[in-house]
């Protein structure tokens, strides 16, 4: 697939994976996002690898914020895993993520996009995202212990 990169205040957006500091994205993921605390190294790596993932880079290339879309690239995308270094925060990169992500060639004409958050619901609202509608014909299995359990 192409590359596809955007440049939003002065931050290069790129889904190039050769960029991709995936390190510095496990550290943000397992160790600092509320989401997923102590997920397994393997299963970030796959996680990252069967998905759309996108990052945005500082003028000194440093990686400053990242995400993640499980999606068939034809019909439905999940965005998850937005996260930006909590030293770059308050600079837009959230917005700029957005942007980007409603941009993306492979994101067009789906049928669903969807995401959870337990605290950005007004940045998400900016771009178009609501509370789920017809809540109940959506079910799910959660564990969120799962990370905790021995396989």
């Amino acid at each position: 697939m192409a590359v596809f990169e955007l440049d939003i205040d002065g931050h290069r957006l790129s889904d190039d994976r050769q960029g991709f500091d995936l390190d510095l994205a496990y550290d943000w993921i397992a160790r600092q996002a509320y989401w997923a605390t102590g997920i397994p190294r393997p299963v970030f790596d796959k996680a990252i690898a069967h998905s759309l993932v996108f990052a945005a880079y500082a003028p000194d290339g440093a990686m400053a914020a990242m995400a993640r879309v499980i999606t068939d690239r034809a019909t439905f995308g999940l965005l998850c895993d937005v996260f930006v270094d909590p030293e770059r925060r308050g600079r837009r990169l959230g917005k700029a993520m957005m942007t980007y992500f409603h941009a993306h060639p492979d994101l067009q004409g789906f049928r669903r996009r969807l995401l959870a958050t337990a605290d950005a619901h007004g940045l998400y609202a900016q771009f178009g995202f609501k509370p789920l509608g017809r809540i109940e014909r959506w079910m799910e299995i959660h564990d969120p212990d799962v990370y905790r359990h021995p396989s």
